[in-house]
């Protein structure tokens, strides 16, 4: 009898490399050399400051959405917080609701404007998905006060790999953490990562140790995808021919300035256009806009080059919408989704 040869170790996937992960494709990644330049030359530039702005807060309806059963919506909290409802559930998207996005209380990145509905006046959240390590997503004072909530312990967190840890340090019981196109189920939905591009660091050493990600969340009867933070193209027409179409995508439209840094990891507004065609998008929201002044564009512009991207491409505004701050959007025509999302992997929760 013959020598049976040993089966061949499984193949690791193209985003990931010894001690982290990568953006498969993209050639020319930004270095600290970059990040300097880009420091110096913001130097020179006039960058309003947040107190420039004034953005009103939307009225809304907390007895509505804690009351809410069946009828899809989406609030916008700001930034790429939002509230969606879905099949009875409610879904928290990076959310962020202190007043500066920094490692610290003290200094770094304030809001221009507050939290567009109150953590008090959330209904239950069943799931929170977040999408990478940055402080604007992953936000640990917003954590601690979710996790502590009535209910809190009820709540599933979806996260890219590696960032489990920080979560169950700050109190978070139920925590799974996925790769791209894994998958897993609770509160009656399917949760799927999917890919972005974009990177993670946290700390001053140590870059791209966690993964990022944008997640596609489906209910019998709708389907959500949300973005998180990514370049264009990326995957998104993947995502849209594997899991699509969605009767809603949160894409972000700002952060993009200046286009020589940002570009592989902020999609501006044109960009954004696109993504909306990409994933098979019914309706889509725009979010990671209007509330940190984190790159060199003015806050207000990039509502305003969605609409003239919007235009060109010959979409209606309620195709892809701009929310003010705290604003609901009531959805309608759902597509069928009772059959969940093909072809997601289930990792082991933890």
């Amino acid at each position: 009898m013959g020598h049976v040869p040993e089966p061949a170790p499984p193949r690791s996937p193209a985003h990931h490399v010894p001690g982290g992960f990568t953006n498969p494709g993209l050639s020319a990644p930004r270095t600290f050399r970059d990040l300097l330049r880009w420091r110096r030359e913001a130097l020179t530039k006039r960058i309003p400051p947040p107190e420039t702005y004034d953005f009103p807060l939307a009225p809304n309806d907390p007895a509505f959405l804690r009351g809410n059963g069946d009828t899809p919506t989406v609030t916008w909290i700001g930034h790429a917080t939002l509230l969606v409802q879905m099949g009875g559930r409610n879904v928290l998207t990076d959310p962020h609701f202190t007043t500066r996005c920094s490692p610290v209380s003290w200094a770094g990145p304030r809001r221009a404007v507050p939290p567009g509905l109150a953590m008090d006046d959330l209904p239950p959240v069943h799931l929170v998905v977040i999408s990478h390590d940055h402080f604007d997503s992953l936000d640990e004072g917003t954590v601690r006060l979710l996790a502590r909530r009535e209910g809190g312990d009820e709540t599933l967190w979806c996260v890219p790999l590696g960032l489990g840890p920080y979560l169950r340090s700050w109190g978070v019981r139920r925590v799974v953490e996925l790769d791209w196109w894994q998958g897993t189920q609770a509160h009656g939905l399917a949760v799927t990562a999917v890919p972005a591009q974009h990177w993670s660091k946290r700390h001053l050493i140590g870059r791209d140790r966690t993964l990022w990600a944008g997640f596609a969340v489906a209910a019998p009867g709708f389907r959500f995808l949300f973005c998180g933070d990514s370049g264009y193209p990326g995957d998104f027409r993947e995502i849209g021919r594997r899991l699509g179409p969605f009767d809603l995508a949160a894409i972000p439209i700002g952060a993009y300035a200046p286009r020589w840094f940002m570009g592989p990891y902020h999609m501006d507004p044109e960009e954004a256009v696109r993504v909306h065609a990409d994933v098979r998008a019914a309706r889509s929201v725009a979010m990671h806009w209007g509330t940190f002044v984190l790159t060199d564009e003015p806050l207000d512009e990039p509502p305003r080059r969605l609409a003239a991207a919007r235009e060109r491409a010959g979409l209606k505004e309620n195709a892809f919408r701009v929310l003010a701050h705290g604003e609901t959007w009531v959805l309608s025509g759902a597509w069928d989704a009772a059959g969940m999302f093909e072809g997601a992997t289930t990792p082991r929760a933890s």
